[in-house]
């Protein structure tokens, strides 16, 4: 046995970055992982040391565009790379055997969203976790679109008032939805936003669309704030990311109204009385704006500022249980025909 394999359920020094760059590996060279890849290597402080994928060709032509080295072997590539951070982005089935194995060797991580499709599992993330002490984010970046960064501003200065009711819609072409795929990995974002923006989530009340070849994959969700606002939540993969207003979120208050449209396109912000509102678009230049992308870009920096100051994530992974824990009360209400409070 040589002597990274003797060393293998040793746990890393779990202590945060302290050098010049922060070094990072990635585990996942697909889509979503090459975004992960594209952004850490765009930045002069951060190292990409490795990128891992189930194919080590698929890690090797990832690793020859952003640098870093490749590997197959998730373990091997801890004990070789000792990396301060460790970012997943697998599959989305996937998260929960991964994330568990670099939690119990010490990394502080960044995971994609969702977290895991079963709350057991995203009870055991979290605990472990916060057992070990550990840096654990979820990579919910609309967060980061310059339109919601500004509709929470909005709400937060009490330019809408009080909010009364909360709509967010987003659907577009999808897969299979047999475990709920939809809800669980796509309106994800939808809990976290209104919750973000509107406060806890009290009850969900839900209808689900059964497609005979996918399952579950259109829900319409009637909410119950604990502030005693109101909202609905409607999702689909049955639709098109191609159609404009893919993306809807209103969030109405008793002295006016936000609203974004395609998550990056546009903010507008009008008071109650008034002809006149606020619009914000990307301008001719903003490049930067426009770009769905760049939502990742803003949350990763971010991070790094919260990591390197030993600050908590600015979202942290239980966002991520929350958003799951609103799911499954969804899908028991779709099942049984009941509200359910959460």
């Amino acid at each position: 046995m040589s002597a990274v394999d003797a060393s293998l359920d040793r746990p890393v020094d779990p202590g945060r970055c302290t050098g010049a760059r922060t070094r990072i590996c990635v585990v996942g060279a697909g889509g979503w992982g090459e975004q992960h890849a594209r952004a850490c290597a765009a930045r002069p402080d951060v190292e990409l040391a490795g990128i891992f994928s189930r194919t080590l060709a698929r890690a090797s032509a990832r690793a020859s565009v952003y640098g870093g080295r490749p590997y197959d072997d998730l373990d091997a590539m801890i004990e070789h790379e000792r990396p301060d951070l460790v970012m997943v982005s697998l599959p989305n089935r996937e998260h929960f055997a991964p994330t568990l194995r670099l939690l119990q060797r010490g990394c502080h991580v960044v995971v994609e969203k969702p977290l895991v499709f079963d709350c057991a599992e995203a009870d055991v993330l979290v605990e472990e976790a916060s057992r070990r002490g550990l840096f654990a984010a979820i990579n919910f970046n609309h967060r980061y679109a310059r339109p919601i960064v500004l509709a929470r501003e909005a709400i937060a200065a009490g330019r809408i008032g009080r909010p009364v009711f909360a709509t967010w819609r987003f659907g577009g072409e999808g897969g299979r939805c047999d475990r709920h795929d939809n809800l669980i990995e796509t309106q994800c974002h939808g809990f976290d936003q209104l919750e973000d923006l509107c406060g806890p989530i009290s009850s969900v009340m839900a209808q689900m669309r059964e497609d005979p070849s996918k399952g579950p994959s259109t829900m319409a969700i009637a909410l119950g704030f604990k502030s005693g606002a109101v909202g609905a939540l409607v999702g689909s993969y049955d639709a098109s990311y191609a159609h404009p207003g893919a993306h809807r979120l209103e969030i109405c208050g008793d002295a006016g109204r936000v609203i974004v449209d395609d998550t990056v396109r546009r903010f507008t912000c009008h008071r109650h009385g008034s002809d006149l509102g606020e619009v914000w678009e990307a301008g001719y230049f903003d490049d930067g704006g426009r770009s769905f992308h760049q939502t990742f870009d803003r949350h990763l920096a971010a991070i790094l500022a919260a990591f390197r100051a030993g600050e908590a994530p600015p979202i942290p992974i239980c966002a991520g249980r929350r958003a799951l824990h609103l799911a499954e009360a969804s899908i028991r209400s779709g099942r049984d025909g009941v509200r359910v409070a959460v």
